[in-house]
C-alpha cells in the first residue's frame, strides 16, 4: 500500500510505501492520485483539509490571520479561504469551510495545540509550521513553535485531530472569536474535564443579507482528562466615563475552572495538561446547524468505537468508491493527478446539511425540519448548472436526485427554487434563475425520481410571477420589451437577459417533454430575446436603455476583469455575445454566416478577451463544433487550455473553482465529451485525453453497466472519425441517451 503525498516549501513531492516491495506490484487506486494542493493557489480558493465525500465538515488549516501573512490575509482584502499555499503563519485548524467560493464565509471552530503557559491571542499563539503533508482524507504538519505534530481527518460531520505532544505543559484552544466569517457572536461552555459545546454565529455570504445570519452548533470530546481548564473572553474596549475605573477595559479575562456558558464575540476555551512523557491527544469536534443535542449525537454515532486510523481508512474506502466510478488508461501520472483531483473537488459541494438523524434547519426561519434522504445545501447554480450537475446526472446520479429534491425542499419552505443556498439561507447572490436549468436538465436526463409537477410548477412560478420575485428582478421589462434595460438594472442587463433566456430554453425542452404544447411555444420565444440586443455595428452584444436605443457611448472591452458595467456582470460584450449555446444557429445568422461566426469566435481568443477564471465563457471552445470543418480548433483549443490553465501545482487551476465547475469543466474536457447547452441532454465530442475512459453507470438509473471513451492513433493528429458501438458516427454531437445506452465512443485520430 502507499499514498501520494504532497509536500510543499521546504520539501519535495514523494511516495511513501507502505512495504519493502516493489511499487510495481501494487495498483494505485484513484484516491491516491488525488493533490488537494491543487486549487489553494493562484486564487483556486480550495484548501487541503481532510472532507468527506460532501461532508458537512472540514478540517482545514486556517493559515490567512496576522500580518505575517500579508498580503494574503483576510482582513486587508477581498479573501474567501481559510487558506492560501504560499502563506506560512497558522492559527488553528477550522471545521465548517467553503471550497472554491469567492466570498467570505464560514471557517470557524479553530482548535489549535500549544505549549508552555496559556495564551489566548491568536497573533501570539500563532507559528510558522513544516512538513506538510496531503491526502484524499488527511492532512498534517508539525507546529514549529511547540514541536507539535498535527494529523487530522473527518468523516461527515465530524472532524477527527490528533495532537503528537512532546513532555510538559500542554494546551488545546478553541477560538470562537476567529473565523474567516464577517459575522460575530459565540457561545462556548466546558462541559466537563473532557468536553466542551458551543455555538458559533455565522451568515451574511458576500455581504448580503445580515439579518439572516445564523448558529452553527458544536461538541469538542478529548481523549485525555485534562488538568485544568478554562474559558476566555475579551470584550470590547469601552471609552465612556466610566472607563477610568476599569482596569480591566478591553483586556482578556480568563476563567479557570468556569463551567457556566460564556457569551461573546472574542471568546474561547481551552484544555490544559502537564504530560510527563510525550502524549497524543485526540479530539473529535462534531458539527451541526440544528442543535448541540444533534452535534454530540453526530460526533458519537460517526466516531465512537473508532480509531482515527478506522476513520481515515474508512474515508479513503469512500472516496475511493466515488472516485472509481470513472477509471482512466493512459496518459501521464500527472494528467492522472489533474482529472482525479478535479473529480475529487466535484464531489465537495453541494456538501451535506442534514444530521445524522435526518433533522436539518428550515430555510430562513431555523425551523427544525425532518429528510428521509439528503438534504444538501452550497447550491452554487449560476456556476454549476452550466456542468457539474450534469457531471453528477451521468456518473452520480443518485446524488443528482438528491439534490434536486433538495432544491424542491426548499421551494416548499420558502417559496421558491434556490439560486445561491447556503446553510438553509438564500443569500441571492449573482443573476438569473438557474435551478429551472439543472432540474430540467436532470429530469430530460432520465433522472424522474422526483416531484416533477411541483417542480415545473416551481419554475412557471419564477418564470411568470412579475412582482416581488426574488429570482427574476426586472421580469416586466424582459417579457414585455423582450430585455432589461439600463435603467431595469445597475448592473448586467444584457447578461441578466441571457440568463433568463437560458432558462426558458429549458423550460420550453421540459414543456415539450410534458407534453405543455402552449408553455413550449412561449418559452422557446422568449429564449431567444436576446436577439433584440445584438448590434451589426459590432457584431456583438449591446445595453439597450428603457427607450430602445443603444447605450452610447459604447465600448465592448469594458467589463474584462470584475470592472463593474450597465451590461454585464463580470465580464463583457466578447465573454458573453457566444453564452448562447441553446441558439447557436440563430447566432451564426445574426453575425451574417459561419464564416463570419468563426471569425469572430476567434477572434475573443486573439484578442485575450477570452476568460478560463470565469463561467460565461468556458463553453467558448467548443462552439467551433457547430460549424462543419472546423472543429479542429476545438480539438486544439480544449488541449491547450487544459495544458494552460491546469496543473499538478498549487496553482493549477485558473482561479476561484466554483464548487467545483471549473473541475468539471477538466473532467468533462479531458474525456472528450462535454455539455454544451444546459438544459439540453446532448453533449459535443472533442479529443480524448486518455486512451481510455470507463465511467461505470448507476444500474438504478442507467440499463447498460458502464460506458467506454477510447482514443484510437494517438499522434496527436485532428479527429479523423467517431465510432459508436462501432458505427461510423456522422457527427460531434452525441446524445445523453445514446452515450448512456452505447457501449463505446471511439474517437479516431489521422
Amino acid at each position: 500500500m502507499f499514498l501520494k503525498l504532497n509536500f510543499r516549501k521546504n520539501t519535495i513531492a514523494l511516495f511513501v510505501i507502505g512495504s519493502t516491495l516493489s511499487m510495481a506490484m501494487f495498483a494505485q487506486q484513484p484516491a491516491d492520485y488525488v493533490n488537494p494542493f491543487i486549487g489553494t493557489s493562484n486564487f483556486g480558493t480550495t484548501n487541503p483539509g481532510p472532507i468527506a465525500v460532501r461532508g458537512m465538515v472540514n478540517v482545514s488549516p486556517f493559515n490567512v490571520s496576522g500580518l505575517q501573512n500579508l498580503p494574503f490575509e483576510k482582513d486587508s482584502r477581498w479573501w474567501s479561504t481559510p487558506y492560501v499555499n504560499e502563506n506560512t503563519f497558522l492559527t488553528g485548524f477550522s471545521h465548517v469551510n467553503l471550497s472554491g467560493v469567492g466570498c467570505p464565509e464560514l471557517g470557524v471552530i479553530l482548535a489549535m495545540p500549544t505549549t508552555g503557559d496559556i495564551e489566548t491571542n491568536h497573533v501570539k499563539y500563532g507559528s510558522t509550521y513544516s512538513n506538510e503533508i496531503a491526502s484524499v482524507g488527511y492532512y498534517s504538519n508539525i507546529i514549529d513553535k511547540y514541536n507539535v505534530k498535527v494529523e487530522v481527518t473527518a468523516t461527515t460531520r465530524v472532524g477527527v485531530s490528533k495532537y503528537h505532544f512532546p513532555a510538559g505543559k500542554s494546551n488545546i484552544l478553541l477560538n470562537l472569536g476567529l473565523g474567516l466569517t464577517n459575522e460575530e457572536g459565540a457561545m462556548v461552555k466546558v462541559v466537563s474535564p473532557t468536553e466542551i459545546e458551543g455555538i458559533r454565529s455565522v451568515g451574511s455570504f458576500c455581504y448580503y443579507k445580515a439579518e439572516e445570519a445564523y448558529p452553527v452548533y458544536f461538541v469538542a470530546r478529548f481523549s485525555e482528562t485534562a488538568k485544568e481548564f478554562g474559558v476566555w473572553k475579551k470584550p470590547r474596549k469601552y471609552n465612556g466615563l466610566e472607563a477610568q475605573w476599569m482596569d480591566y477595559n478591553g483586556k482578556t479575562r480568563l476563567k479557570k475552572g468556569y463551567t457556566k456558558e460564556v457569551v461573546g464575540d472574542s471568546i474561547g476555551a481551552y484544555m490544559r495538561y502537564d504530560f510527563k512523557k510525550p502524549t497524543t491527544v485526540e479530539l473529535k469536534i462534531g458539527v451541526s446547524y440544528v442543535s448541540i443535542e444533534n452535534a454530540r449525537q453526530n460526533l458519537e454515532k460517526e466516531t465512537n468505537g473508532k480509531t482515527f486510523n478506522d476513520i481515515l481508512s474508512d474515508s479513503k474506502k469512500e472516496w475511493n468508491s466515488y472516485l472509481s466510478r470513472i477509471k482512466v488508461e493512459g496518459g501521464s501520472e500527472d494528467d492522472k493527478t489533474i482529472f482525479y483531483t478535479a473529480l475529487y473537488h466535484t464531489l465537495i459541494h453541494p456538501n451535506t446539511l442534514n444530521d445524522y438523524n435526518g433533522e436539518y434547519p428550515k430555510v430562513k426561519t431555523r425551523e427544525t425540519l425532518k429528510t428521509k434522504g439528503t438534504r444538501y445545501t452550497t447550491f452554487s447554480l449560476w456556476d454549476t448548472y452550466r456542468n457539474l450537475n450534469q457531471l453528477m446526472s451521468l456518473v452520480y446520479p443518485k446524488q443528482q436526485s438528491n439534490m434536486v429534491k433538495s432544491m424542491l425542499q426548499i421551494y416548499d419552505e420558502s417559496g421558491w427554487l434556490p439560486k445561491w443556498e447556503l446553510n438553509a439561507t438564500e443569500t441571492t447572490t449573482m443573476v438569473g434563475d438557474p435551478a429551472g436549468i439543472v432540474i430540467a436538465d436532470t429530469y430530460l436526463k432520465g433522472i424522474r425520481d422526483f416531484d416533477i409537477n411541483k417542480a415545473y410548477s416551481a419554475m412557471l412560478k419564477s418564470a411568470t410571477q412579475i412582482e416581488d420575485n426574488p429570482l427574476r428582478p426586472g421580469l416586466k421589462d424582459y417579457i414585455t420589451k423582450g430585455y432589461l434595460t439600463t435603467k431595469t438594472t445597475q448592473s448586467g442587463s444584457v447578461s441578466t437577459t441571457q440568463e433568463y433566456n437560458a432558462t426558458d430554453f429549458a423550460i420550453a425542452l421540459l414543456a415539450n417533454e410534458l407534453g405543455k404544447e402552449q408553455d413550449y411555444k412561449m418559452f422557446s420565444k422568449r429564449s431567444i430575446s436576446y436577439r433584440n440586443l445584438f448590434d451589426k455595428t459590432f457584431n456583438l452584444l449591446r445595453p439597450k436603455n428603457d427607450d430602445g436605443t443603444w447605450l452610447t457611448p459604447y465600448n465592448p472591452d469594458y467589463g474584462a476583469n470584475f470592472q463593474k458595467n450597465l451590461g454585464f456582470i463580470e465580464g463583457n460584450a466578447w465573454q458573453y455575445t457566444f453564452m448562447l449555446s441553446h441558439d447557436i444557429n440563430g447566432l451564426i445568422k445574426l453575425m451574417g454566416g459561419s464564416k463570419k461566426f468563426i471569425n469572430k469566435l476567434q477572434e475573443v481568443f486573439d484578442k485575450n478577451q477570452f476568460d478560463m477564471a470565469n463561467e460565461p465563457d468556458i463553453a467558448y471552445p467548443y462552439l467551433f463544433n457547430y460549424v462543419k470543418g472546423e472543429e479542429w480548433r476545438t480539438q486544439e483549443m480544449v488541449q491547450a487550455l487544459v495544458k494552460k490553465y491546469f496543473q499538478n501545482k498549487p496553482a493549477g487551476l485558473p482561479g476561484n473553482d466554483d464548487t467545483g465547475t471549473m473541475s468539471a469543466w477538466l473532467v468533462y474536457s479531458m474525456m472528450g465529451v462535454y455539455p454544451l447547452a444546459p438544459g439540453e441532454p446532448k453533449y459535443t465530442i472533442t479529443t480524448p485525453m486518455f486512451n481510455k475512459i470507463t465511467i461505470t453507470l448507476d444500474a438504478n438509473y442507467y440499463k447498460n453497466k458502464n460506458i467506454v471513451i477510447e482514443r484510437v492513433l494517438n499522434n496527436k493528429g485532428k479527429i479523423k472519425s467517431i465510432e459508436v458501438n462501432g458505427k461510423k458516427h456522422n457527427s460531434y454531437f452525441i446524445t445523453h441517451e445514446e452515450l448512456v445506452n452505447g457501449n463505446t465512443l471511439k474517437v479516431i485520430q489521422n
